[in-house]
């Protein structure tokens, strides 16, 4: 309805997953660096997990836009299913007859097939979009598919991709084996402020926006605080902000038409959390020294550095508790213990940037050994041939 009126020739932010529109955040290009080191690997499995709507369906159909021709992919989205129906519901998506046989004569088609590719040069990969509906015995069962080998190299290659639910399920007891066949895993987080606004732009872009930003810093901002950065709600939010902005027959869309059409999504459609201050919502936190930690007023937080954050754990929060005049509410020891998350997230992503650093280089070196072989293989063979 509106792609004329901003001479679009496409939608921009449609909520079915293309990879015309993928867009590679910081998160998303760790995951995907992860599906081509597996891929470039040929063996094991990689688990991607991440919460609805960040971008794990997207990110599996850019991967698979973008397949090299040896490899014979095949995507399922997954209900419940038992190891019986998984078993019926893979051979399928390879096309292979499953019609009145038992569970024995599918998994035998199905490692004849697997072999078939294997002598011509190819091998299987399996996405299993939503993985955390699957039940362990599930789950143990692609893992005994993986047990389909030649030469020491499995020939069904699996990649999970699931929400946060699913990690529990990896890290139980019994699950052990699985686990050990992982190669790598990554969870994608929401989009960053900073990355909300890239998105928004990449996709005006990527549908044929031309000229000057369309929107304006302080609705870029809005948007990412409506949306927790989150790329589904962007979409279905930035939808309806277009056509907001045709019916309003807008050149620009500043913070306060973001504000409108906040106002009739959220009676419409979803409703976040109430955006506010945390001053406006919790009351500071009183200023407490003692020898597990100090606890740091709200206020006075901000303009101390954030590598002085205090350590205040569950242990000590009893000790903290016993020297105040009154017990801490549950608001006080969220903060506390955020300061504590945010301490420790810092730490985490600088080392996982460095171990990013590495994994790129092995992927890339990776790649160029496998084209060597390659083109070895291809040379071996036509010696062969005329011999």
């Amino acid at each position: 309805m509106y792609e004329s009126h901003y001479g679009l020739d496409a939608k921009p932010f449609q909520l079915t997953p293309d990879p015309k529109f993928f867009f590679a955040s910081k998160w998303h290009k760790r995951a995907l660096s992860y599906l081509q080191y597996g891929l470039s690997q040929g063996e094991g499995f990689i688990v991607i997990t991440g919460d609805i709507g960040t971008g794990k369906t997207t990110l599996a159909n850019s991967l698979l836009a973008n397949i090299e021709t040896d490899i014979v992919a095949a995507q399922i989205v997954t209900p419940k299913l038992s190891p019986d129906e998984i078993v019926k519901m893979v051979a399928a998506k390879f096309d292979i007859d499953i019609q009145n046989k038992s569970k024995t004569e599918i998994l035998k088609a199905l490692e004849d097939y697997l072999y078939s590719l294997s002598k011509q040069g190819l091998r299987a990969l399996l996405l299993v979009d939503e993985a955390q509906n699957l039940p362990l015995e599930t789950i143990e069962e692609l893992r005994m598919l993986s047990n389909f080998q030649q030469d020491g190299k499995p020939l069904l290659q699996s990649f999970l991709l699931g929400q946060e639910e699913l990690q529990p399920i990896l890290r139980a007891p019994n699950m052990e084996q699985f686990r050990q066949r992982i190669v790598a895993s990554c969870h994608l987080s929401p989009l960053t402020m900073e990355e909300c606004g890239e998105y928004i732009e990449y996709r005006m872009r990527n549908a044929g926006w031309e000229g000057e930003s369309l929107f304006s810093d302080g609705a870029k901002t809005e948007i990412f605080q409506f949306t927790k950065g989150i790329p589904r709600k962007i979409n279905t939010f930035m939808d309806r902000v277009l056509l907001f902005g045709f019916l309003e027959n807008l050149s620009g869309i500043t913070s306060e038409h973001i504000a409108k059409v906040m106002t009739e999504v959220s009676k419409e459609m979803f409703t976040p959390e109430e955006i506010a201050t945390h001053a406006e919502t919790t009351p500071p936190v009183s200023t407490i020294n003692t020898s597990c930690g100090t606890v740091v007023s709200e206020s006075a937080q901000d303009t101390q550095d954030s590598s002085l954050a205090p350590l205040i754990t569950q242990e000590n929060f009893l000790d903290t508790k016993m020297l105040t005049d009154k017990p801490l509410t549950s608001e006080e020891r969220k903060a506390l213990l955020e300061q504590e998350v945010d301490y420790y997230k810092t730490m985490l992503n600088e080392l996982v940037d460095a171990l990013d650093d590495a994994i790129t280089h092995k992927v890339k070196l990776t790649q160029y050994i496998d084209k060597l072989l390659k083109k070895k293989y291809k040379t071996y063979v036509r010696l062969k041939e005329d011999e």
